[in-house]
């Protein structure tokens, strides 16, 4: 069963079981697929799907730390809850150990050696930890290793 068909299933599942943030968190998602299928007029495969979860999961982590400052358990609560939502349509994450041993390899086979080619180890990094890591713990893992081998 492919992520698309998956999603359609729960969201019929959660439907049924009156489970009103499951429904709407993938509601969301599968209207930013359908947004991006018929904008590009393309039929998007399971990395597509990934890459739209990805971007629903990175936008609610982001407005976490704005709904902590407001004091909001409620809506703290919901954000939570779609995040675990959303991550249980993504590979499985990639620990903070697997993620430095990657990094590692990515300066490795550049020969990066200062902050400035902090670029180049990203594009190398990228495709292997697509869907599988934040970026922007990847994005220290590297800065903290390119500023260590000054």
């Amino acid at each position: 069963m492919s992520l698309k068909e998956q999603l359609f299933a729960d969201l019929k599942t959660a439907m049924k079981e009156k489970d009103a943030v499951r429904k709407d968190t993938i509601q969301l998602v599968r209207s930013g697929i359908l947004q991006i299928e018929k904008d590009n007029k393309v039929e998007l495969d399971d990395d597509g799907v990934i890459e739209v979860v990805t971007k629903q999961l990175k936008s609610r982590r982001d407005s976490l730390p704005e709904f902590e400052k407001s004091g909001r358990t409620d809506l703290i609560e919901k954000l939570n809850q779609e995040i675990d939502i959303l991550l249980g349509y993504l590979p499985e994450q990639l620990s903070e150990i697997e993620i430095q041993t990657i990094v590692e390899e990515a300066i490795k086979e550049t020969g990066a050696s200062s902050i400035k080619e902090m670029g180049k180890v990203m594009a190398v990094i990228t495709p292997k930890v697509k869907g599988r890591a934040d970026n922007k713990i990847v994005g220290s893992f590297v800065k903290k290793m390119l500023q260590g081998n000054q």
